[in-house]
């Protein structure tokens, strides 16, 4: 199985995936990576907090972002090289976070791509935004 070459590639291009983040998502994320900050594993003190509330780790939505690339656009043998994200608003429990990566620019002499990169919850509102660059499979 492999991607999309640089020569199937086309401007304006995207694909999407989206998911239901649960509590489960939150605590097997916060024990592979280390991170147990309170804001995401400990309601009393998160609610103390400007969220009201427990809120998922941003690096778990962006992994999303990282799904369609590797799996869609360009998909398989894609190496990815860089990622700007922005966070722009929280996600929640039960949130349904859909990323989205568009083609934004390609150098066929580098094999080199410019995504946009966004993920945004079910009611529209944007939570991350970002570019990412990759080197999609060999023809």
């Amino acid at each position: 199985m492999q991607g999309l070459t640089m020569q199937e590639l086309k401007l304006g291009q995207s694909a999407s995936t989206s998911k239901t983040i649960s509590e489960a998502d939150v605590y097997l994320f916060a024990g592979i990576t280390g991170d147990l900050n309170p804001a995401h594993v400990n309601e009393p003190y998160a609610e103390e907090t400007r969220f009201g509330g427990r809120i998922a780790h941003g690096m778990l939505s962006a992994g999303l972002i990282s799904a369609v690339i590797g799996m869609q656009l360009p998909g398989p043998g894609t190496i990815y090289m860089g990622q700007d994200l922005k966070f722009l608003a929280p996600v929640r429990m039960g949130d349904t976070v859909t990323a989205t990566v568009t083609v934004r620019e390609l150098d066929p002499a580098r094999n080199r791509v410019v995504l946009e990169t966004t993920c945004e919850n079910q009611a529209g509102k944007r939570l991350i935004a970002g570019q990412a660059l990759v080197m999609p499979p060999g023809a």
